[in-house]
């Protein structure tokens, strides 16, 4: 398992001013992708504030830092990972800091593409591109597999990658791109499995464009992940209740049009 480059991915952190924050002990601070993780969070801010709780949502557009900064304490949680990506992250990073306090939804990965509309149309040697970090890439394989494309090895394999194909009756290539620049390869490559937030943010919707669209039943789910220390504030026991909200699930259903699946 390759190991994530910490210092080179901290570059792509988007939320330049975020060092000077405020350590204003009322403010939870929680981190986000912006879709739909920020967007739900700012969805439940007005709520929150009834009951005497400032959340300051902090964007990012990487998978590193969120982690690293709820870690050290910068954050009181963020919102933006899978269960198998955190699982592997903290094992490949040693963070000890870390645990889940709540699975809010599945984002169901897709494969899209801007040149074909149907599988049917991929020809030998076509290019798909695929995340690049280690448990996307395996996701990104089982969804292939489960399309019939490929074989792996292990066909259960989360951390699967492109040596454990052991049957590719296309000679697909593959071309591994990190998980944010998916939707901008389009145009190079004959198809891409993308993360749903990152193809929201491209208005790419998995229920209408996806070639082929994970089930329902995804072991995938976004979880809510604090620092230990912030587990235990009554505040973020707030932020939860509201995520797990009646009201919650029924703004994602209506926002995201099945793009974005409550896991609660």
């Amino acid at each position: 398992m390759r190991k994530i480059n910490v210092l080179a991915a901290s570059l792509v952190f988007a939320a330049t001013s975020f060092l000077s924050l405020s350590a204003d002990a009322k403010t939870l601070k929680i981190g986000a992708s912006p879709i739909p993780h920020a967007e739900v969070l700012e969805y439940i801010k007005p709520k929150l504030k009834e009951q005497g709780v400032d959340l300051e949502v902090v964007i990012f557009n990487d998978y590193i830092q969120p982690f690293l900064t709820t870690e050290d304490n910068q954050l009181d949680a963020n919102y933006f990972a899978s269960r198998p990506y955190y699982e592997q992250f903290s094992k490949d990073h040693n963070l000890k800091n870390l645990v889940e306090v709540a699975g809010i939804h599945i984002e169901p990965l897709g494969l899209y593409s801007s040149k074909i509309k149907s599988l049917n149309e991929l020809k030998d040697g076509s290019v798909v591109a695929i995340p690049n970090e280690p448990t996307n890439t395996g996701r990104a394989l089982l969804l292939l597999q489960s399309a019939g494309l490929i074989t792996l090895e292990d066909p259960k394999a989360i951390d699967a990658t492109t040596f454990s194909i052991v049957k590719n009756p296309l000679n697909l290539q593959f071309k591994e791109i990190e998980s944010p620049q998916l939707p901008r390869a389009l145009e190079d490559v004959d198809a891409a499995v993308i993360n749903t937030n990152y193809a929201l943010g491209a208005n790419l919707n998995p229920s209408r464009d996806a070639l082929v669209i994970e089930k329902k039943d995804s072991p995938y789910v976004n979880l809510l992940i604090a620092n230990k220390e912030s587990a235990q504030n009554e505040d973020l026991k707030k932020v939860i209740n509201e995520l797990t909200s009646a009201d919650v699930k029924k703004f994602i259903e209506k926002q995201y049009d099945g793009a974005v699946v409550p896991a609660f």
